[in-house]
């Protein structure tokens, strides 16, 4: 049977959901970068990068190749920037219309006093 859209796109968020992957996706938006610059760019331990990086591969959105000893990671397709791009957007109204309601309610608190 197969699984329905909707589960589909739910399972695709939830790979995406965790801290370590979204930053690597930023990192990589602006071409490929070596494994040892992901690290001193986030600050995590080696090994859980290593586990957030075969997540991201094993979904098919980053690639990874070697060059010599260095392997160089990359975004599998342009439409990942493009949704990290689209996320940053809607993040950004969502935290303006937070900000518009938190001084309205401070107005609002200091007119009824």
């Amino acid at each position: 049977m197969a699984v329905p859209l909707y589960q589909a796109k739910a399972d695709f968020f939830r790979m995406l959901a965790h801290p370590v992957r979204i930053r690597v996706l930023e990192l990589l938006q602006d071409g490929p970068v070596p494994v040892r610059k992901l690290l001193t760019a986030i600050e995590v331990e080696p090994s859980s990068l290593s586990q957030q990086l075969a997540v991201l591969r094993r979904s098919g959105i980053v690639t990874s190749a070697r060059d010599g000893s260095t392997v160089v990671y990359a975004l599998a397709d342009g439409d990942v920037a493009v949704l990290m791009s689209v996320a940053r957007t809607i993040l950004a109204q969502v935290l303006t219309g937070q900000n518009e309601l938190l001084a309205e309610l401070r107005k609002n608190e200091v007119v009824s006093r």
